[in-house]
């Protein structure tokens, strides 16, 4: 298996600034999601930093089977339609993407 065949873990820290917005984002996700092979890991409003700042708000972990799945599904035309919500309904932090291992 490739590194391009690895999963990928997607990591969101945001702030909810207008949940009536966001509910619409909410709707809409897991279709798109599960189109892309992505697997739900935990969401915690309440994340406990231990080193470094982060502003309060909620944190989001899931993953995808491959690189590929993970770039697909971010750059859905359907998705990118509906995260018009989400960049009116939160202050995002961050949204990252972290390499899994290959099997060994």
């Amino acid at each position: 298996m490739s590194d391009a065949q690895a999963p990928v873990y997607f990591i969101a820290h945001f702030a909810v600034t207008d949940a009536d917005t966001y509910r619409n984002y909410e709707k809409g996700f897991f279709p798109i999601f599960k189109k892309h092979g992505g697997e739900f890991i935990t969401l915690d409003d309440s994340v406990e930093v231990f080193e470094g700042e982060r502003s309060s708000g909620r944190t989001v972990i899931f993953s995808f089977p491959s690189e590929e799945a993970g770039r697909a599904w971010y750059n859905d035309p359907e998705y990118q339609e509906l995260c018009k919500f989400r960049w009116e309904g939160t202050q995002i932090d961050s949204l990252v993407m972290v390499h899994g291992q290959p099997p060994r």
